[in-house]
């Protein structure tokens, strides 16, 4: 592999477990040269040995310690030509009576104010360099209702920023978009679906395609939103859910009915 004529540096934070070590992987695949950026410190080294690159250990919470990241990347890499936020914290399924007082400062600063601390410093030094693309990733549960009455809300402000930073920056040739998983099967939940901690009945049944997302799905939106294949798409919110949202209201209506294998 020639590193010189692959699509360049990229950092992904969030890089050290689930969704955002499959993007780790995919990307060192089709030729990025990966920086992986995780506040597990253990997941971030771990993935940047498979993937050859460069482990960092960042609180997205402190804007500082992300731009000490930034110039960390620069001085061993070179510049960022793209970048994957994929860091966040979840929300327990309970009422919101049953919600612990400190949920709404822990998830805000890591998924909204982390968000924004990660794309505001790489973003301007994009920016300032005239290239680069931005993917964030935010949820499905960012668009509809659900229980998750702190992290829907986080994800919903994600896809809003998305947009806005996507205007800011464009005529400075920086695109930026966002992926919404739906439920993906990256360890916890494959877990949380073993006990039955979280998700009530058949997830499957639920899709219209029968089943859930696998990682390498949506890191293979990611990596597409973050190539030159699109090149012309910013501002654009892209969903990857196996039909989660298509045929979450038909169970109303008696469920997603099974295929129709023959005419007659």
């Amino acid at each position: 592999m020639n590193d010189d004529k692959g699509p360049g540096v990229g950092v992904v934070f969030g890089g050290g477990n689930g969704i955002g070590a499959a993007c780790c992987r995919l990307m060192r695949e089709r030729g990025w040269r990966v920086a992986v950026a995780d506040f597990d410190r253990a997941g971030a080294e771990a993935v940047a040995r498979e993937v050859d690159g460069l482990a960092l250990h960042v609180d997205v919470r402190d804007a500082d310690a992300v731009a000490r990241a930034a110039d960390e990347v620069e001085a061993k890499m070179g510049p960022p030509a793209g970048l994957v936020v994929s860091s966040g914290t979840f929300q327990d399924n309970v009422p919101i009576d049953k919600t612990p007082e400190d949920a709404l400062d822990r998830i805000l600063s890591v998924n909204f104010a982390g968000t924004h601390h990660v794309n505001r410093v790489f973003g301007l030094r994009m920016a300032g360099r005239g290239r680069g693309s931005i993917v964030n990733l935010a949820s499905v549960t960012g668009q509809a209702s659900t229980p998750l009455n702190i992290y829907g809300p986080t994800k919903a402000a994600i896809l809003n920023m998305t947009t806005s930073l996507a205007g800011e920056w464009g005529r400075s040739g920086v695109r930026v978009n966002s992926v919404s998983p739906g439920v993906t099967l990256v360890p916890r939940v494959v877990e949380r679906r073993r006990t039955g901690a979280r998700y009530a009945g058949s997830l499957d049944e639920q899709m219209a395609l029968g089943r859930c997302v696998e990682p390498s799905e949506v890191a293979e939106a990611v990596e597409f939103l973050l190539s030159a294949r699109a090149s012309a798409i910013t501002g654009i919110d892209m969903v990857v859910d196996c039909g989660w949202l298509v045929g979450s209201l038909w169970n109303t209506y008696g469920g997603v009915r099974p295929a129709v294998t023959s005419e007659g």
